[in-house]
């Protein structure tokens, strides 16, 4: 019998609540490598899949096939011929590009249909719903070399695939496609998720993969990436690399995120199938597993508006509770959300500052100085201390002091000395709290 810890679980679940909140109703096309399949990893990918449809999140899963395709060919004596990471269609291998699909698709929709008791997919109703949803075209003839019928994604029935997911179902793809002709074309998992998602503008594209995503620029083993790839820093990288023909290669699963960002995904992320609920962590933790790839930075730091009151008060309402801050009122936030700085991480409120200037004494009050937990250590509070500082220069101010009963050292560290309480402004002395007994800690600005 397992058991709950409600001290843990409690506060990890508020943690992920705002990420169901913000996805609800949001779009995710998520490809998975045939690799994820030969692995034995389907049963609980697909557990994790139906958490996401379970809270309103609308699914379109494209599934590869190159493992199961080759095991097809050597079964059939037949080898496995590549060109520039295509494979090459022949006759032979049509067949068992077919032969695997079907046995890949039966598998799939079997797992969506398990409902074991005390099991993630206990009482889940998830329907899956597949078609001729793709228009393909020939890749041709490239570099002298004849793909055969290995194609490319002409078009995607985006009207039929967008009205199946509105009624709750799951669209899953297979990478095949067929022309007006009604000839069948080999297309690539990561074309059709990627022509799929921009199709759907999607709100993420999701590769599931074998590798863990990309964790330093190849060749330099002292470079490190970011969860967080910006579009052009990606650009740049992928200018970098040698075409791949792998993979496992960095620019594999990267120039389709690159394509995917530049066509109006704004998300795009390369997963390790590897690691237990790697889609999960992804999807509700700050920093996830794997690398994202994005059209621009998602942690924004800006001015507050009315709009984020309510994630301002969930941000602050745990340290008001051990006592850490002085309680705020809702009506007083919104009175005062112009005072307010806030940083933003995919629509979620991770920190918080205001500014209380008293202009008669050239000074201002940095209050409500807030980093959630998921992120503290990530320098979030350097930076909300560096724009209020760039506010209050913008004002005229002198200093700015803090009142505090606990983080005296971090302020301490960037330049901030203690004063008598009798140093504040006359308007602020009078609301001193003198059984709180606060610090008073002042920084001259230069």
């Amino acid at each position: 019998m397992s058991l709950v810890f409600p001290h843990t679980f409690v506060p990890w679940f508020r943690a992920v609540a705002p990420y169901i909140h913000a996805y609800h109703g949001k779009t995710f096309v998520v490809g998975m490598a045939g690799e994820l399949i030969a692995a034995g990893k389907l049963n609980p990918f697909v557990q994790d899949l139906a958490l996401l449809h379970a809270m309103g999140i609308k699914l379109v899963l494209v599934h590869g096939f190159r493992p199961q395709v080759n095991e097809q060919l050597a079964a059939k004596g037949h080898v496995s011929r590549y060109s520039r990471g295509q494979r090459i269609t022949d006759a032979v291998a049509l067949d068992a590009a077919q032969e695997a699909a079907g046995q890949l698709r039966f598998e799939i929709e079997a797992a969506f249909s398990q409902g074991l008791p005390n099991t993630p997919m206990a009482n889940a109703t998830v329907r899956v719903v597949s078609g001729n949803f793709l228009t393909a075209r020939p890749v041709g003839i490239v570099d002298g070399v004849d793909f055969m019928q290995s194609g490319l994604v002409r078009r995607v029935d985006h009207g039929a695939i967008r009205r199946a997911i509105e009624i709750g179902s799951l669209v899953l793809l297979s990478p095949f496609g067929f022309s007006p002709t009604g000839e069948a074309f080999n297309l690539t998992m990561e074309d059709v998720a990627t022509s799929t998602a921009i199709a759907l503008q999607a709100d993420k594209l999701i590769f599931m993969t074998e590798v863990p995503g990309i964790r330093e620029v190849p060749g330099d083993p002292d470079s490190a990436i970011d969860t967080e790839l910006a579009l052009a820093e990606a650009k740049r990288l992928l200018a970098a690399l040698p075409p791949p023909t792998l993979p496992t290669e960095p620019a594999f699963y990267l120039q389709h995120c690159v394509r995917a960002c530049e066509g109006g995904v704004e998300r795009s992320h390369i997963l390790p199938f590897a690691a237990d609920g790697a889609i999960l962590l992804e999807v509700f933790t700050h920093d996830g597993v794997g690398t994202m790839v994005v059209d621009e930075k998602l942690e924004s730091l800006r001015e507050a508006s009315p709009d984020d009151v309510g994630g301002i008060l969930q941000l602050i309402e745990p340290f008001e509770r051990d006592g850490t801050l002085v309680r705020r009122e809702r009506t007083e936030i919104e009175r005062d959300i112009g005072n307010y700085t806030v940083i933003e991480h995919d629509g979620i409120i991770f920190g918080c500052v205001a500014l209380y200037p008293y202009p008669e004494a050239r000074t201002g009050e940095m209050a409500a100085l807030t980093v959630s937990p998921l992120s503290q250590g990530q320098g979030d509070g350097e930076r909300m201390l560096k724009r209020i500082e760039q506010r209050a220069r913008g004002l005229g101010l002198d200093s700015i002091f803090v009142l505090t009963t606990r983080t005296m050292h971090w302020f301490i560290k960037r330049g901030f000395v203690q004063v008598d309480p009798d140093w504040l402004p006359e308007a602020r002395k009078r609301k001193y709290n003198w059984d709180r007994r606060s610090q008073v800690l002042v920084k001259k600005l230069a």
